[in-house]
């Protein structure tokens, strides 16, 4: 019987989860820096400011616990990718975006080293990414993709044949596909575990179960008092649109994962994954997978991409049709898992601007600053941004503050209801434009996905 929901299948097989939150906040309070969320990014900028400056008072505040969004949620891809650099490439040119594409490159090692300097074993494995083709529209964009990455710098990756694609993973009628070194496996709580007790070490304040309702030029509301800060710093992603003012800030989209039970040695021969790279594909409605640690596969993608009124789930509760969709999915990628049992399901959000551009700001006359806006590419990115908030604080003109991405400003998204029509309607066009490449063998994207692109703003 499929477990729906209890966050995600990372929390739900947590044998540590009985430890108890860390305390809420009891009254009004002052801080040298306050963040808001702790997840990734708001636990890496505490982690980054408080190495740099360790007389600094950095306080965090957390709605739930550490972790609660997509930090515990998500499919454990520590890779290269980053929201919106070819909107950099033209906005500032491509050398501008070649910069901030190697920092991301080097943000996957640098995420590596610190979980080993810090003792957090979060299950990695560097086995990269490998990003499938499984039909002729799907491989033209492959070779378009590849070819694009190449230009942005990227000399070791491959790219495979249908024969070598099998080879690598076995995915059923791959006709290409495309590898890059930069990226690996990892346990999502674990790491974020592991980063919050190192921040604790270091001396940062940890208050749970402390939503933050609001925040403004040098502090942040909560319902149990208020924290002043020289500097407040929003790292809230997907749940951005519950606070004050922020409605249309950021899309939450919606993203659902299953994980089916420990796969047999035998199958995992038949299926040739042995290297455990973390596997993708090119269709216009994505999915993204993992083998655990313990041997089974995490696969995800969009199920329902968007509640009206920006309202995210009840504690990773997900539809039984998104669990259906994704078995389905699971088998068409691997058709001897025909009959896995599928143990658990989840759902998480993420957060979109309007441009679909990840950015980092800080606005140095009111000391607010914030950073998100990853798109799905956040593990590695929040790292990337905590190191650039950290810079920008201390008042650093460094590599990281001049890379094109810092203080990118963005339209908000349309109210309601047109947000939640054109949510819909986007989705439905890229699941009809998969479709109709799949039946026709096209080997060409379809106007409508093109369409589809244009409209989103994600090209």
């Amino acid at each position: 019987m499929t477990i729906n929901g209890g966050i995600s299948f990372w929390y739900a097989t947590d044998l540590t989860a009985t430890r108890p939150p860390r305390p809420p906040l009891t009254g009004d309070t002052t801080a040298d820096v306050v963040i808001v969320g702790g997840g990734y990014t708001g636990l890496w900028t505490a982690y980054y400011l408080k190495t740099a400056a360790p007389d600094l008072r950095v306080t965090v505040l957390e709605q739930k616990f550490c972790g609660y969004g997509a930090s515990g949620r998500n499919g454990g891809w520590l890779y290269n990718g980053i929201a919106g650099r070819d909107r950099y490439a033209a906005l500032h040119g491509h050398q501008a975006a070649l910069r901030l594409q190697r920092a991301v490159n080097d943000t996957v090692t640098e995420v590596i080293d610190t979980a080993a300097e810090e003792g957090i074993d979060a299950d990695i494995h560097r086995g990269g990414v490998l990003e499938v083709a499984r039909t002729p529209a799907q491989l033209s964009r492959l070779k378009a993709f590849h070819a694009a990455e190449l230009g942005f710098g990227e000399s070791d990756r491959e790219l495979f044949d249908a024969t070598e694609t099998h080879r690598r993973i076995g995915v059923a009628d791959a006709v290409g596909s495309s590898w890059t070194p930069h990226g690996a496996r990892i346990h999502p709580l674990k790491l974020v575990k592991g980063l919050a007790a190192a921040c604790e070490r270091l001396g940062v304040v940890l208050h749970e179960n402390t939503p933050v309702t609001e925040i403004a030029p040098r502090r942040a509301i909560t319902p149990y008092g208020t924290v002043r800060a020289p500097y407040v710093l929003r790292c809230t992603e997907g749940f951005t649109a519950a606070l004050k003012g922020h409605k249309r800030a950021w899309l939450p989209m919606n993203s659902s994962m299953i994980v089916t039970a420990p796969i047999p040695e035998s199958t995992w021969e038949a299926l040739n994954w042995s290297d455990a790279a973390t596997l993708g594909d090119m269709a216009h409605a994505y999915m993204y997978a993992q083998r655990t640690a313990d041997d089974r596969i995490a696969i995800g993608g969009r199920g329902v991409p968007y509640r009206y009124g920006s309202r995210t789930d009840n504690d990773g509760t997900t539809q039984e049709r998104t669990i259906a969709s994704l078995t389905a999915l699971l088998t068409s990628f691997f058709p001897v898992l025909a009959g896995t049992e599928i143990t658990h399901a989840w759902s998480g959000v993420l957060g979109v601007p309007r441009d679909w551009c990840a950015t980092v700001t800080l606005d140095a006359a009111t000391g607010l600053g914030w950073a998100g806006g990853y798109v799905g590419s956040g593990v590695a990115t929040s790292n990337l941004a905590a190191r650039t908030l950290r810079d920008l604080v201390l008042g650093e003109r460094t590599d990281l503050t001049t890379l094109p991405w810092v203080n990118h400003r963005v339209r908000r998204w349309e109210p309601e209801p047109f947000r939640w029509l054109g949510v819909q309607a986007l989705y439905a066009a890229y699941r009809e434009a998969d479709r109709h490449e799949t039946a026709t063998h096209t080997p060409t994207t379809t106007p409508l996905a093109r369409l589809a692109d244009r409209i989103s703003g994600r090209h």
